[in-house]
């Protein structure tokens, strides 16, 4: 499990922290550490078990060490607390040197004419962006069976016929949340480019050293607006709403 790998990476930013501060909302997920880092992960709706008491959990990580909370990414197949040790993982990252994403160059890749593109899961601004620039762009996206504007949603089980036929492969964080991340790496071998993209990307590059990555592309938060970022995810807001707070990241794997 690439997973292992990413947790192992991680270590020397997880010890010693304890998580201060969690809000679990409808959208997004925000952690603090006691070192002030803040993170940030994706709440897969579509995933949430029924019930008004299922997530009895979420209080008792206030105070524990960062570490534990981390372990869940891979000791648990609940997606909402795999997604609460992924806002902990992102606050970890935060404590390295990581270099800004460039506006001009997303993720320092060059999007080609003659590229074919694929995306699991939608992120419309960028889809609509890089999809100017190449020749096909494929959308997958697990949570919608539609069309979203100008870009069709292919269904899930195309990914084995089509992911191996594009050239650059941009992958949701989430994907280290729902447990797809190691087939989708498998069926990227012959891509040129491989991106994870969102504030659930664990940005630890020597934990994807000798996979298929090639760029993470994550986020820091500022930690001075701690109060209305929090505040914004617990009345159910989502990326564009605390967007102003990011500190967009993208890092190499090398």
């Amino acid at each position: 499990m690439i997973m292992e790998k990413v947790l192992a990476a991680a270590k020397p930013f997880l010890e010693g922290r304890t998580v201060s501060d969690l809000v679990i909302g409808l959208s997004l997920i925000g952690c603090q550490l006691d070192n002030g880092n803040i993170g940030v992960s994706y709440v897969l709706r579509e995933e949430l078990p029924h019930g008004c008491s299922a997530f009895p959990f979420a209080k008792k990580v206030i105070g524990r060490p960062a570490s534990d909370i981390a372990k869940l990414s891979i000791s648990t197949d609940d997606c909402l607390q795999r997604s609460v040790a992924a806002s902990v993982l992102a606050a970890a990252a935060c404590s390295q040197q990581l270099p800004e994403d460039n506006e001009d160059k997303p993720f320092g890749i060059e999007f080609r004419p003659e590229d074919t593109v694929c995306m699991v899961g939608l992120i419309s601004p960028l889809a609509v962006q890089i999809s100017k620039e190449v020749k096909e762009f494929i959308v997958f996206d697990k949570g919608m069976g539609h069309c979203k504007k100008d870009f069709e949603v292919h269904p899930i089980e195309k990914q084995p016929e089509l992911i191996p036929t594009c050239d650059v492969v941009i992958l949701s964080g989430t994907t280290t949340v729902n447990g797809s991340i190691d087939g989708l790496l498998e069926l990227c071998e012959r891509a040129r480019e491989v991106i994870m993209v969102g504030p659930s990307t664990p940005m630890f590059p020597e934990g994807w050293r000798g996979s298929p990555m090639t760029v993470l592309a994550g986020s820091c938060w500022d930690r001075e607006h701690k109060d209305e970022l929090f505040k914004s995810i617990s009345l159910a807001g989502g990326i564009k709403q605390i967007s102003k707070y990011m500190l967009k990241k993208a890092v190499a794997v090398k």
